[in-house]
């Protein structure tokens, strides 16, 4: 029930959960990148909700959030921003639709009260995913810059990169 009503609120009031994204953005002063960004492309950065929602409707897909999650942090790599700067933003985006759930839902039984319980627990499994496979996207995007355009020695790249968990050119 909680699921379905936080689906439709997310796929018709994306602005919304943009807009309060937004504004926590640009009162966190660590933020330098994203601060630095025009209203209308602070908008284009707010489409993890639309990829929540569909996590939500459909079940968690890990193809998919990877995916997703991994091309953004190549891409938020490649633009130059610090993968601390796209974790906290991230970390944000959750405290949005968490504060909306806990204030904008009446959980006025024990029912009510589990199933929030376990939306909240959806999102926060989401969005821990998706640190993850930003994590991953970004070092992939860090390695192959490093073993090409910059030359790192493979003996130094092999130093610093130990994990397998993500693409290494053979």
């Amino acid at each position: 029930m909680v699921d379905r009503i936080l689906v439709d609120t997310l796929h018709l009031n994306t602005h919304e959960f943009v807009r309060r994204w937004k504004y926590k953005l640009q009162k966190s002063p660590q933020l330098k990148c994203y601060n630095a960004l025009t209203d209308e492309q602070l908008n284009a950065h707010g489409g993890v909700y639309p990829v929540l929602a569909r996590t939500l409707d459909r079940g968690l897909d890990r193809s998919y959030v990877g995916g997703y999650f991994v091309g953004l942090a190549k891409e938020r790599m490649k633009e130059g921003y610090p993968i601390s700067e796209i974790v906290y933003a991230m970390s944000l985006a959750q405290q949005t639709v968490i504060e909306y759930i806990m204030n904008d839902f009446l959980i006025d039984n024990p029912l009510k009260m589990y199933q929030t319980m376990e939306t909240v627990n959806r999102v926060a499994e989401f969005f821990f995913l998706g640190c993850f496979y930003i994590t991953k996207g970004f070092l992939e995007a860090t390695y192959t810059e490093m073993s090409g355009k910059d030359a790192v020695s493979e003996e130094l790249l092999k130093k610093y990169f130990k994990d397998d968990f993500f693409f290494k050119r053979d």
